[in-house]
Order: structure tokens, then C-alpha cells, then sequence
């Protein structure tokens, strides 16, 4: 059982940081992917993995277009979910084996996963280390002025776990970092989207 779990099933749940509350947006997890998410669907032209698919919204879409992808997460309750919706997952940790390192066209992290684990530079070498040259990582970031912050994390008072957010500047940031180059940036719809290439 992950911490998500309760949002991947469709109940409201709050992501309890230091000094405030944010609501997950669990309907848009559970729900088809929508006309923001389409920023990040027409990006993927090659094979793509998701990381930390959730309920796989977007591993489904892209099934559906023809390209070949696969949803990966830690959670049962999301490559379940995943699963039903006909498209492919598997249940591994992001930082373990996975299928296909190095020959991914695309990793994305939506839905703010750019958090995982509390490291974005880590979490984006992770990520460019599935990719062929010249693949890119797909990434939701925080409206701009955020910054980068590390956080502890809880879900409805559940154990704390390492989060970050951050906006597009401070990824690029942590891009360069991890060995990899800044693309662009855009807004649709009041969030926010980057990529990032491997060089």
C-alpha cells in the first residue's frame, strides 16, 4: 500500500505539507486525459514510460494513438487501475530495474511526480538514464515563482515521506544538473509543462 492509494481509488485526499494543505486532483487522475494533458501527449513520438503512472490516464491515451508506452508504479492499486484501462504497467520502484533503459524516446512525470522522492536532480538523471540519445523527459512543474522546495510530505495523517515542487526555472536548473538540457516550456490551462532532452 502507497501513501496515494486513497486518491488513486477516487477519494479526496490532501497532500499535507509544512505550511499548507493541497488537494490532489484525483478526478483528473481517474478521469481520461484532457486538453492540457494533450501538451504532453503529442510530445511523445517515440515509446514513452510514465513514472508513477497512477491510474494511467496517460499510458491509456497513448495506447490508443498507436505508441507504444508502459506505465510504471509503485502502487498495486495504480497498475491495476492501470491495467483496466488496456494499457500496459508495471509495479517496481522508479530508481530499480525497469524494461527498456536506455531505448525510451520519452519518460514523462506528470501530476507533480517530479517530486518523487524529495531529489528532482536525481530523480531527472533517473530518468535520463531510460532514455535514448536525444530523448526527452516530459515534465509538469509548478507555476512560475515557486522555485525549488524540498519538502516532508504526509497523506491523510500517514507517515511522512520526501516531496519537492518546482517551477520551470528551477528545472532547468536541476536538468543541467543531471547531465541533461532545458527545451521548452509552456502553459495550458493553468498548469504547467517543460522538457527536458538528453543530450
Amino acid at each position: 500500500m502507497t501513501a496515494f492509494d486513497a486518491g488513486l481509488r477516487g477519494h479526496e485526499c490532501l497532500l499535507e505539507l509544512a505550511d499548507e494543505r493541497v488537494p490532489l486532483p484525483v478526478g483528473r487522475w481517474r478521469g481520461e486525459a484532457d486538453a492540457a494533458d494533450e501538451v504532453l501527449l503529442r510530445a511523445c513520438g517515440g515509446p514513452t514510460v510514465d513514472l508513477g503512472c497512477g491510474p494511467g490516464r496517460l499510458v491509456a491515451a497513448l495506447v490508443r494513438r498507436g505508441v507504444v508506452a508502459l506505465g510504471v508504479d509503485s502502487s498495486a492499486v495504480a497498475v491495476a487501475l492501470t491495467r483496466s484501462r488496456g494499457a500496459p504497467a508495471v509495479r517496481r520502484d522508479l530508481f530499480g530495474r525497469l524494461p527498456g533503459a536506455g531505448r525510451w524516446s520519452h519518460a514523462l512525470l506528470a501530476d507533480g511526480n517530479i517530486g518523487i522522492g524529495g531529489d528532482p536532480v536525481a530523480l531527472l538523471r533517473r530518468a535520463g538514464k531510460l532514455l535514448r540519445r536525444g530523448g526527452s523527459v516530459l515534465v509538469e512543474v509548478d507555476p512560475p515563482g515557486c522555485g525549488l522546495r524540498r519538502e516532508r510530505a504526509r497523506i491523510a495523517g500517514g507517515p511522512w515521506f520526501d516531496w519537492a515542487r518546482l517551477d520551470a526555472a528551477a528545472l532547468a536548473a536541476a536538468a543541467r544538473r543531471a547531465g541533461l538540457r532545458p527545451g521548452w516550456v509552456v502553459e495550458r490551462d493553468g498548469r504547467w509543462f517543460a522538457e527536458v532532452v538528453r543530450p
